[in-house]
This record gives C-alpha cells, sequence and structure tokens, in this order.
C-alpha cells in the first residue's frame, strides 16, 4: 500500500519530492501503529496541513471499516453453519500461512545487521515462553539502542522539503477534542472507555506496522480478556484479510 501511495503521491501528482516521502515513510516505520494509514496522512500534513492529514486518515481507513462492520455482522449470524466452519478452517490456515510470510519478508528487509537477528531471535524466544508482548517490546527496544547503529545523517545539499503548513494550533484543537471525548465517554460507558484504552495501548506498543499489533490483541483478548477463543479470533484475522485496507482494521 505504501508503493501505491509513493506512485500517487510522487510520481502521478507531485504533491511531494522522493526525499520528502521517504523520510515521511521512514518516521511512519519507527512509530506504533499502521505504516500504511500513517503514511496517507502524512502526505495529508505535507500537502494540505492538519486537516488534509485528518481527512487522508478517515478516508484510507473508512472503506475498510465499512466493510469489516458488514463481514462482522454476518459473521454473528452465520458462524455456526456447517458450511461456514468448514470454510473458515481452511482460511485460517492460510491466515497462518500469511502471517509467516509477511515475517520472512519482514525480516529479509529489516535484518541488516548481526545485532538485529539477536534481537530478532530473543524476542522470538520470549514470546513463545509466553512472555508479555509490551514487555518483548521494551526489551527490544532498550537492546536496540545499545546494540543497533543509527544510520548516519543525510549528505549536505540533499533535495530540501517543501515548508509545511501550520500545524501546532490545528493539532491542540484535535488532541484537546480528542480527550474532551474520551473523558465524556469514560462518564456515559466506563466498558467502552476501557475498550477505547486498550486498543490505543495495543496500538501504541505496536512496533512495525499492522502485523505487530495482531499478537498484541491476540495476548489482550484471547489470553488476558478471554473475550473470545483461539480460533475465533483467527476469524476475525481472516475477516481483516478480506477487506481492503489495513490488517489493524480487525480491531473493528
Amino acid at each position: 500500500m505504501v508503493v501505491y501511495i509513493r506512485q500517487l503521491a510522487v510520481e502521478r501528482r507531485p504533491w511531494l519530492t522522493a526525499d520528502a516521502f521517504d523520510d515521511g515513510v521512514a518516521l511512519c516505520q519507527v512509530i506504533p501503529g499502521a505504516t500504511a494509514m500513517q503514511t496517507a496522512a502524512y502526505v495529508g500534513l505535507r500537502s494540505r496541513g492538519v486537516a488534509g492529514a485528518a481527512t487522508t486518515f478517515v478516508g484510507f481507513g473508512l472503506p475498510s471499516f465499512v466493510f469489516m462492520l458488514a463481514l462482522s455482522a454476518m459473521y454473528s449470524r452465520a458462524h455456526g453453519l456447517p458450511v461456514v466452519v468448514s470454510a473458515f478452517s481452511g482460511l485460517r490456515a492460510v491466515i497462518v500461512g500469511l502471517i509467516a510470510n509477511a515475517a520472512v519478508s519482514f525480516g529479509r528487509s529489516s535484518l541488516r545487521q548481526w545485532s538485529h537477528a539477536v534481537i530478532a531471535t530473543l524476542s522470538a524466544a520470549l514470546f513463545g515462553a509466553g512472555a508479555s508482548p509490551i514487555l518483548v517490546i521494551v526489551l527490544a527496544a532498550g537492546a536496540g539502542w545499545a546494540l543497533v547503529q543509527s544510520p548516519g545523517p543525510k549528505p549536505v545539499g540533499a533535495e530540501a522539503p517543501p515548508p509545511l503548513l501550520p500545524t501546532t494550533q490545528p493539532a491542540a484543537f484535535i488532541l484537546g477534542a480528542a480527550a474532551m471525548g474520551l473523558a465524556a465517554l469514560a462518564l456515559a460507558d466506563r466498558r467502552l472507555a476501557a475498550l477505547v484504552a486498550l486498543m490505543c495501548r495495543i496500538d501504541l506498543f505496536a512496533f512495525g506496522g499492522g502485523f505487530a499489533s495482531v499478537p498484541l490483541m491476540f495476548h489482550e483478548i484471547v489470553e488476558v480478556r478471554s473475550w473470545m477463543d483461539g480460533p475465533t479470533f483467527l476469524n476475525v484475522i481472516v475477516l481483516g484479510q478480506f477487506t481492503p485496507g489495513p490488517i489493524v482494521i480487525t480491531a473493528t
């Protein structure tokens, strides 16, 4: 999806320079959350300010949200039918293969130093031992700070990105409105407020894109809270893969 966004924003419509887009993708990869959605928001930010970022973020996520909502409603009514059970049994195996393929692909592109491989191996061992995913992420961040060499600065004379539109006041307004909304939700329905807080925590620790949120959601929803069993959660991942957009739409 990031490749398609690049073709649109750099090649077909010159909203950003190639260097500015690459800087944005690098930024989106080092902060938690869905990389593709954040890249879309970055393009909107650079071309139309904070309003553009909010618009592109909503526009990127809304279609998949609507699809996921409809599929979830259908699944809740039909998941007990024999034909649906059989179909999802096969599709769960496909999802395991997709996630394994994603792990291999990410490993090939991301494990560029011996320290990367060490951190990945130790993290996998901790996951296998049942450690909290959040603890594993914190330990990996500390190990990365201690072991991984940072890339050098950009060479002098590199192409400068276009100036950024004012962001302080619009961003402060959005943050303030979100805080007020969460406070009102906590007063109106504590269970929904707790759900919002849980998903925010998962997203804030999902470093590495949407697939990184899958083990976090599994840990919190299946292992800690038992809101659904493992096979049902895999069915949810199936629905998330069937819809267009990022896999984090599974949260719907």
